[in-house]
């Protein structure tokens, strides 16, 4: 399932978000009924996975990223693209940290199940894997490669489209899938190998 990032025309959300680098607060308010839905949505997406005793809730995911979307003074905004592909950013920021403190509180017993599902493209009885692996795996990746793991990142944590991921990185669409079948080839292995060492 992708995030829709077109119910508003492109050229509202992208004018506000220009507007909103330019210094102008209204801007911001106009904005966030306009991409409102679409976040709710993205983090309805990532809880669902988690367990089901999951203390975040959808709007409290919603409402901690758009306090950290706003504290965000030196970002230029291109378009409605690069908003949900900075917002993916935040949602797995909080998801992760989240995960940390539940799993220190627990000292470390119980680690945060996370399905990849489509997103590493694996044999249908995949074993569950946990975000902090996830997200360890991620971060390594983006170290080897850092395209191949800001695709990951839009694709997965955003819901963007093959095309939209393109415009964001200006890449072509060609290059994202590429890098995409890789990313998710890398990344599996990668989870798959350090869960049958653990």
């Amino acid at each position: 399932m992708r995030v829709a990032v077109d119910s508003q025309p492109p050229q509202d959300v992208t004018r506000l978000l220009k507007d909103w680098s330019n210094g102008d607060t209204s801007a911001l308010e106009a904005l966030m009924p306009l991409v409102y839905d679409e976040l709710h949505r993205l983090a309805s997406r990532y809880l669902s996975r988690e367990r089901p005793d999951h203390t975040l809730q959808s709007t409290a995911l919603v409402h901690e990223a758009y306090l950290r979307l706003i504290s965000q003074r030196d970002v230029h905004w291109q378009n409605r693209s690069h908003f949900f592909g900075v917002a993916a950013q935040m949602i797995r920021r909080i998801l992760v940290d989240h995960a940390r403190a539940h799993q220190a509180a627990k000292r470390g017993s119980g680690a945060v199940k996370l399905s990849l599902d489509e997103a590493l493209a694996s044999p249908e009885n995949q074993p569950d894997l946990d975000l902090l692996a996830l997200d360890d795996a991620l971060n390594r990746l983006a170290e080897i490669d850092p395209q191949q793991g800001r695709i990951v990142e839009l694709r997965y944590f955003a819901g963007l489209s093959i095309d939209e991921t393109a415009e964001v990185l200006h890449i072509s669409p060609a290059t994202v899938k590429r890098d995409w079948v890789m990313a998710k080839a890398w990344l599996f292995r990668e989870i798959t190998g350090a869960a049958a060492s653990a």
